[in-house]
């Protein structure tokens, strides 16, 4: 898959001039060793993500990792391992290739994420013990663990982070639990400072998914059918990262939070997620174009990216819209549709989602360890 044409013109570097990083919600080997990721920072990049369901589509959808698999046909590691090995040594090198943007930017940008197994999602000492366990195995400063922002994550991330493991919350729909976990933040911040431990390179985004959200009301604005419940269709989405931003800058410009970037604390920056659009008669640089707004992240897909460049806005839209955001959203509690159960039922079927990912990439090496073990030229 290539990710992007040669860009000229790259509107990433208008996009940081308002204070958003762009990063790119994908990683391929084969795009460390083309040149294409270099290529890609040069224009302006600034991090890049990865979880099971990009893995899944890295190994499954391509050859780059046949040559590993292919010495792996006859080990007795177990498939898992096989995979955590490859991922390790692909984020370990692109988090390479960002080190001189982590370095430029004062260690503010330049990361790149590795996530934990879904199957600890739930589990906080689970949770502590694999972040800990790739933080080492990658060792890079330029690298965050992903933890999902479910209520057991919380206190893994508070742990995590007080130990100075760089933490991407992932997998955050409410505002609710936006607050938990950048209350988490703080309190790792604080703790740190209480033992005389450096805050200057501890860093942490939350991220904040969106274009599920509008998935999932949409299908329930539709089954309400009532008079003006189709004008909130794909708003609730953009609203509900609004007022995410709104209670950012609230938390931002307290006092506590003064104090302790007065000691070298960096932002905890949101981080807009799932923003590639799911439906075709909205615009399909939708949750890029409304979300732009300082010291914040656009983790992108790459088609996504690709439109963006093309014939994306770049413009401040995100600040100053929260009394807007607050009236859809106690629009869509007047038409009936429960916002916190909509949150609830988008945290289950992500973490599933990532669950399912996961055990598809496991069978897809088992696959393609057994075919290669058996002599085949190549397991795609």
């Amino acid at each position: 898959m290539t990710t992007t044409s040669t860009i000229t013109g790259s509107r990433m570097p208008a996009l940081l001039e308002l204070g958003q990083s762009v990063w790119l919600d994908y990683l391929r080997r084969g795009m460390l060793r083309s040149g294409e990721l270099a290529e890609l920072i040069a224009a302006g990049l600034r991090g890049m993500t990865s979880n099971p369901t990009i893995f899944e589509a890295a190994i499954g959808g391509s050859t780059d990792y046949d040559d590993v698999l292919a010495r792996e046909a006859g080990s007795s590691r177990s498939d898992a391992d096989v995979f955590e090995a490859i991922a390790v040594e692909d984020v370990r090198a692109a988090a390479d290739l960002f080190r001189p943007v982590y370095a430029h930017s004062n260690g503010a940008d330049g990361f790149v994420s590795l996530e934990v197994s879904p199957g600890v999602a739930l589990d906080t000492a689970g949770t502590i013990a694999e972040a800990e366990r790739l933080w080492a195995a990658v060792d890079r400063p330029n690298v965050m663990i992903k933890i999902p922002g479910t209520r057991e994550g919380w206190p893994a991330i508070e742990r995590c982070l007080t130990n100075g493991i760089n933490i991407n919350i992932t997998l955050l729909f409410s505002v609710e639990y936006y607050r938990k976990v950048a209350e988490a933040y703080l309190a790792a911040l604080e703790a740190r400072e209480s033992k005389g431990e450096p805050l200057d390179r501890l860093a942490s985004v939350a991220s904040f998914f969106v274009s599920r959200v509008d998935t999932e009301v949409d299908a329930r604005l539709a089954r309400i059918g009532e008079p003006g419940a189709q004008e909130l269709a794909g708003a609730i989405g953009v609203a509900n990262a609004r007022l995410a931003y709104a209670t950012f800058e609230e938390i931002t410009g307290s006092g506590r939070w003064r104090r302790l970037a007065a000691k070298g604390a960096k932002l905890q920056r949101p981080l807009w997620a799932s923003t590639g659009t799911k439906n075709p008669a909205y615009s399909d640089v939708l949750y890029l174009d409304e979300l732009i707004g300082r010291d914040t992240v656009n983790t992108v897909p790459p088609e996504t990216l690709r439109k963006f460049e093309d014939h994306g806005t770049v413009a401040p839209t995100l600040a100053g819209h929260e009394a807007d955001a607050r009236k859809r959203m106690e629009h869509l509690a007047r038409l009936g549709v429960d916002f916190n159960d909509v949150t609830r039922v988008l945290e289950t079927e992500g973490i599933e989602k990532f669950a399912k990912s996961y055990a598809s990439l496991i069978g897809t090496i088992r696959e393609k360890r057994e075919a290669l073990r058996k002599g085949g030229a190549s397991a795609r």
